[in-house]
């Protein structure tokens, strides 16, 4: 279960590097060639071309690819943290009516019981909403929705490099919104901790 996911922190290391033809070679070789179904691989493989995305990089029918295995897996409701990945590929496929129907089972899901309900309550409906907002070119509310669960993110899953990716979100959108101070105190914030961080 872990193959790929090695494959995919040596693609960080390239993508701090701003190498971003190595993370494509990497997501085309041992990351993603064989268009795994396990949500784990898929999880891996949103999340490095989300990265890829906030920085402009075209990740070609790679996103349309991944967004069919996401929708053959049906997310929504289930596991937040894979929800917040699907929409990741929704988005970056132009699926709207697939992120639609997404957000719609979270909030079905909202009314049940269960450790997922806190989980998509929390941080993964909210980071839903941010990734779609972003998506449609609406930072502000993007910025609106991540700026609160950025300190809870923790509560619903993942490694500290693999939640990184809403921080990286966060940041790119206040810096498009126009947020400037906001912008200043994240990246400031950031370079204090990484700072080699692109």
């Amino acid at each position: 279960f872990l193959k790929v996911h090695n494959w995919w922190h040596l693609a960080l290391y390239h993508y701090e590097l701003g190498e971003a033809d190595e993370v494509l070679a990497l997501y085309d070789g041992p990351i993603y060639s064989s268009r795994s179904t396990l949500a784990l691989n898929m999880v891996d493989a949103s999340a490095i071309l989300w990265r890829l995305h906030l920085g402009g990089v075209d990740a070609g029918g790679r996103w349309q690819r991944l967004a069919d295995n996401w929708q053959a897996a049906k997310p929504g409701g289930h596991y937040a943290f894979n929800d917040v990945h699907a929409a990741m590929a929704f988005v970056g496929a132009g699926r709207w009516n697939e992120l639609d129907t997404l957000i719609e089972a979270q909030e079905t899901a909202l009314a049940g019981e269960g450790d997922n309900v806190a989980f998509t309550r929390d941080v993964g409906h909210p980071a839903t909403l941010a990734i779609a907002a972003f998506g449609q070119g609406d930072y502000e509310a993007a910025t609106r929705h991540l700026l609160p669960i950025r300190k809870l993110a923790s509560r619903f899953g993942g490694s500290h490099a693999q939640r990184d990716v809403l921080e990286l979100t966060l940041i790119e959108a206040a810096i498009r919104a126009g947020e400037n101070e906001l912008a200043g105190l994240l990246t400031a914030e950031r370079q204090a901790a990484r700072a080699h961080s692109p």
